[in-house]
């Protein structure tokens, strides 16, 4: 009897115990279960939030268009209701009569993008066991216009590429329901009562972006696209106090009204977002970065780096390791003689800065690659950052090292150039670039404000100070002249490297580049210009420099800037 006693007891704790979860851990699931067998429900599709520039410029918005349903199991004379259906949509009738006789769904979408009028039509005929929702479709006011940053969402409006895709949990909201009841063939019952569950839209995106730069951006692209027929060229504006990105353009691009989705290989091409995403060799506009370690270590009292006073070789070569090293230039002109570091940035020499970075040593001139973000991630909100190429410190060679220093043996993204540049012209402060200013609801509710990120200090201020000077007299007196504009203060650095392919120089192709900021006593915007392979000219001073100089002077008439001297 106490055997059967406890088997009882422990039975009957065992019911309870089941009672207890079933009544309270799995209650919400079991209602669920319970609500979907007697129930039909119609979704109710949330409004996929709007993406604005900063002043609130629409660039990617909705329109409303329908999704048209069926309940097969009520629908019965599904001939007549297919003919019916055919007129009003404008569809083909068997095709709707093939999805109405279906036994395997009890609800079949019919129709998907249909118009307000097409809509109109259907509800005067009241169909039994048709239905209809409203529907959002994704639009792009300014087609073509940062398409690569956009990105464009799928026919289910989901969150493909770009920032569709890298904030598609914001702004895809949460989708809503209106519930019939119905037996359980799915029939509605008469007289029942309809449960709306109200759909939550999805959040709004504001952006770092002007719209106003954007577009001088793209026309300048343009007209140098149209001059030198490249295979691509790119452009990104920063803010230089903030990091935060004003405009960003890539050539060739494509309407995000009209997405190649047939040709797969044109649009991965045409919707890759290359200054964030890829690599390049930099050139020498990578000579800003040399000479900010340089005149850093110099103000901290390092022997081994030189003075700005200091005069180089006048030799055009440097061997190093058996290796060569040599200078654009013949140096016939007597240009190159008694160079300083103001004249080594204005002429471009390469073998001087080969100098810097030998001597500042492989340890010195690795800190300041990382402090200045080379072989990492900016932090940039997009996705498929690219890294850059860094060699391993350890597998530096005395060669290797020699061409890092004037922009060679180095790959990096346009992202991280274009930050390290405005961290050397802004005091020495590298913040996180930012594509996003805010995020907030229709009702004015704001989820997020983003203010500056200060990531590190590259640099000191007075340094900055010398090298700003510095890189405005590269286009005041040198390689920059041809983004000089009368009566405004401007500074930068042109760039031209040689292309590689198969581990060889690739002959005649050329990447042209210039990194320009203004107004150099007090930076604010900076510019950097990627042209690849170029015809005609190859040159950054030529092909990048006018661009960017087109560019500063769209900026000075759309912010009414006065001129300085």
């Amino acid at each position: 009897m106490l055997a059967v006693g406890v088997v009882v007891a422990i039975l009957f704790c065992l019911l309870c115990g089941r009672f207890f979860y079933i009544q309270i851990f799995w209650q919400e699931e079991l209602n669920y279960r319970a609500l979907d067998q007697w129930t039909r429900e119609l979704p109710l599709i949330a409004k996929r939030g709007t993406i604005t520039d900063r002043n609130g410029v629409a660039l990617a918005d909705n329109r409303t268009v329908y999704t048209v349903y069926a309940r097969s199991n009520a629908v019965k004379d599904k001939e007549a209701i297919a003919t019916a259906l055919a007129q009003a949509l404008e569809m083909d009738r068997q095709t709707l009569y093939d999805k109405l006789i279906k036994k395997k769904a009890s609800e079949v979408t019919l129709a998907k993008k249909v118009e307000k009028e097409q809509i109109e039509k259907l509800a005067s005929l009241s169909l039994e066991g048709i239905y209809y929702s409203r529907d959002n479709e994704r639009i792009y006011p300014k087609n073509d216009t940062l398409c690569q940053v956009l990105g464009f969402t799928s026919v289910d409006n989901v969150g493909t590429t770009g920032l569709e895709k890298y904030y598609d949990k914001l702004l895809s909201g949460k989708n809503g329901e209106l519930l019939y009841e119905t037996d359980l063939v799915g029939i509605e019952l008469e007289d029942s009562v309809a449960t709306y569950l109200p759909a939550e839209d999805g959040y709004n995106v504001e952006l770092t972006v002007d719209y106003g730069i954007q577009e001088i951006v793209e026309s300048a692209l343009q007209k140098t696209v149209a001059e030198y027929a490249p295979v691509s060229a790119e452009c990104i504006v920063l803010d230089v106090n903030t990091f935060e990105v004003l405009a960003l353009a890539n050539y060739p691009s494509y309407d995000l009204n009209e997405v190649p989705r047939n040709d797969m290989e044109t649009l991965n091409k045409q919707s890759r977002n290359t200054l964030v995403c890829d690599i390049y060799e930099p050139g020498s506009t990578f000579k800003i970065i040399t000479s900010a370690a340089n005149v850093e270590e110099s103000l901290k009292g390092n022997k081994n780096a030189f003075s700005v006073q200091h005069i180089f070789s006048s030799s055009r070569t440097r061997s190093v390791d058996g290796t060569r090293v040599k200078c654009w230039s013949n140096h016939s002109n007597g240009k190159h003689s008694n160079q300083t570091l103001a004249d080594a940035l204005n002429n471009s020499c390469n073998p001087c800065f080969t100098d810097i970075a030998l001597s500042l040593g492989k340890e010195t001139f690795y800190d300041y690659l990382s402090a200045f973000g080379f072989g990492a991630k900016t932090g940039i909100d997009y996705g498929g950052e690219g890294y850059g190429l860094l060699l391993p410190e350890s597998a530096v060679r005395n060669c290797d090292l020699a061409r890092i220093g004037f922009g060679q043996t180095i790959a990096v993204t346009g992202i991280q150039l274009a930050c390290a540049t405005a961290s050397v012209v802004n005091g020495g402060y590298y913040y996180t670039p930012q594509l996003v200013k805010r995020i907030y609801a229709d009702d004015g509710y704001v989820l997020e404000e983003r203010e500056p990120e200060l990531k590190n200090r590259t640099i000191s201020e007075k340094a900055s100070a010398i090298l700003t000077e510095m890189l405005e007299g590269v286009v005041r007196d040198g390689s920059g002249k041809k983004a000089y504009i009368e009566g405004y203060r401007v500074g930068g650095k042109t760039g031209t490297a040689q292309k590689y392919e198969n581990g060889r120089i690739a002959a005649g192709k050329y990447v042209s580049s210039f990194v320009g900021f203004f107004p150099a006593d007090e930076p604010k915007y900076l510019a950097l210009v990627i042209i690849d392979e170029p015809q005609g000219a190859y040159y950054g001073s030529v092909v990048a420099a006018p661009c960017a100089g087109e560019i500063f002077q769209g900026i000075i008439s759309l912010k009414d800037i006065l001129p300085r001297t």
